[in-house]
């Protein structure tokens, strides 16, 4: 709980997961409403975004995945290394 607390466990990148999901979800009803709606966009344009939908919604979440997987990192490095940052 104490780690909790002083902001060293990390609850974002389960929380990434959880949006990468929902942004798959969502580009894939999207597309079946693109492609069932016979006014709007073609076809096309829906397997598209069934298609990159999820794939551009990955490219985003291992990016800020990374960015913490750095932090880490960078603490086990200043762990091993046995200094302290200043102010922290």
């Amino acid at each position: 709980m104490g780690d909790f607390l002083r902001f060293e466990t990390m609850i974002t990148p389960i929380l990434i997961q959880i949006i990468f999901w929902v942004a798959v979800a969502a580009a894939v009803i999207a597309g079946v409403i693109m492609i069932a709606d016979r006014n709007g966009p073609s076809i096309a344009a829906g397997i598209s975004v069934i298609v990159f939908g999820p794939v551009l919604a990955r490219i985003y979440a291992e990016i800020l995945i990374v960015l913490f997987k750095i932090n880490g990192h960078l603490r086990q490095i200043q762990h091993n290394t046995g200094q302290s940052s200043p102010g922290i």
